[in-house]
C-alpha cells in the first residue's frame, strides 16, 4: 500500500448527501474475479450516459456533461468532497477500490457509513470526517476557486487551501494513522510478525510432532 503522509490535490465537490456504494461501483461490475480495472467504472450512472458493462471500452461512451467529474478542469483530482452518510448502502470493498483506482487519495465528508470508513483506510484511502460547518466552507471554496486545491497533512492532521484561507484540524485513529503513514496494509502488517510467528510454529510442532504426519 503506498504511504501517504502529505498530500496536495484538486477537489471534486459532489455535493450530495447519502452517496451510497452502489451508486460510487454499481453491482453489475462486481461480477469482475479481478481486483484492478474500476476506476473507469467509478459512478457508472451518473458519470456516462448510456448502461455500462464489465470490459465495455468506456472511451466511446456518451458522456454526462453535467456530471462534476466530468468537468475537464478537474480532471486528475485527487480529493473528493461529499456531504454527510458517504459510501453508505452495502459493504462491497469494490467501492474503495474504485475510487483508489480512478485517482483519490482523500475522501472529505461531515460523516461516511462505518464499513466503508475502515476499508477505505485498508486501500490507502484517508477518509476525513468534518463537522458541517466545515464542509460547507469547503465547498463554498470550490465554488468560487473553480477548480480548488487542498493540501492534506496527515502527520499534522490538517485540511488547507494553498493560501492558507482555510486550515481545518481533523481528528484520525492514531493505528491508522500510523498504517497510512507507512503504507502498511493487512498483510504488510501480519509480515511483520514473521520472526514471532515462525517461532510460534516450531514450538507448536515440537510440542505437536504428529501434525506433521497427520493420519
Amino acid at each position: 500500500m503506498k504511504p501517504l503522509t502529505q498530500h496536495t490535490g484538486i477537489v471534486v465537490p459532489l455535493d450530495r448527501a447519502n452517496v451510497d456504494t452502489d451508486v460510487i461501483i454499481p453491482k453489475q461490475f462486481l461480477k469482475s474475479i479481478r481486483r484492478t480495472g474500476f476506476g473507469v467504472n467509478l459512478f457508472d450512472e451518473w458519470r456516462y450516459l448510456d448502461h455500462g458493462e464489465p470490459g465495455q471500452d468506456c472511451s466511446k461512451r456518451p458522456v454526462n456533461q453535467s456530471f462534476v467529474l466530468n468537468r475537464p478542469d478537474l480532471k486528475g483530482a485527487s480529493i473528493l468532497l461529499a456531504r454527510a452518510n458517504f459510501g453508505c448502502g452495502s459493504s462491497r470493498e469494490h467501492a474503495p477500490w474504485a475510487l483508489e483506482q480512478y485517482g483519490f487519495r482523500v475522501l472529505i465528508a461531515s460523516s461516511f457509513a462505518d464499513i466503508f470508513f475502515h476499508n477505505c483506510f485498508k486501500n490507502g484511502l484517508l477518509p476525513i470526517v468534518l463537522g458541517e460547518a466545515d464542509v460547507e466552507r469547503l465547498f463554498v471554496a470550490a465554488q468560487a476557486a473553480g477548480a480548488l486545491q487542498l493540501e492534506v497533512d496527515l502527520e499534522r492532521q490538517t485540511v488547507r487551501t494553498l493560501d492558507g484561507a482555510i486550515e481545518i484540524g481533523f481528528d484520525v485513529d492514531p493505528f491508522r494513522k500510523e498504517c497510512l503513514l507507512n503504507g502498511f496494509d493487512d498483510i504488510a502488517l501480519t509480515l511483520r510478525q514473521t520472526e514471532t510467528i515462525r517461532g510460534f510454529e516450531q514450538q507448536h510442532m515440537a510440542r505437536f510432532p504428529w501434525l506433521a504426519n497427520p493420519v
